[in-house]
């Protein structure tokens, strides 16, 4: 099993040279110790101090030298939008009311596929479009990590 000994940001690193690359929803891309199994079968530990948020395109450099890819796995998502931004802006209090995981994407909100939810959100004047596409939920406020680890 390789080990990974940093991670480095999509910008920072040429995903042309990447060996191989693991696909992870927006839970299992949040982790401090964890195997990564990669799309050609090879396993890659991840141990960190702390944990770290993961995103697409980012890279796992291994102790080898060698490059993993991070892709973004599509979810099953709500993309929520409204008549203005007040309106927008209420909904999202009542979507944070339930401590539910959101993605913001312009003027358009985002969260996981939950019936309970979404007949909420009708019921209080959101437009809802359902889609899969990688989930990237805002980190918590108390969230002041750092994204590279080494």
């Amino acid at each position: 099993m390789k080990r990974v000994a940093e991670i480095r940001l999509a910008n920072e690193w040429d995903a042309a040279t990447a060996a191989d690359f693991v696909v992870l929803d927006a839970q299992d891309r949040y982790r401090r110790r964890v195997v990564f199994v990669g799309e050609h079968g090879a396993a890659y530990l991840l141990d960190l101090a702390k944990p770290a948020q993961l995103h697409d395109g980012d890279g796992l450099l291994l102790e080898d030298g060698s490059m993993v890819r991070v892709t973004a796995k599509p979810e099953s998502l709500v993309e929520i939008s409204a008549m203005n931004a007040r309106e927008l802006a209420r909904i999202a209090w009542h979507i944070g009311n339930r401590h539910t995981e959101v993605q913001l994407i312009g003027d358009k909100l985002r969260i996981r596929r939950d019936h309970v939810l979404e007949d909420m959100l009708r019921g209080i004047g959101a437009s809802l479009n359902l889609l899969e596409a990688p989930f990237e939920p805002e980190s918590g406020a108390y969230d002041h990590g750092g994204h590279r680890h080494g």
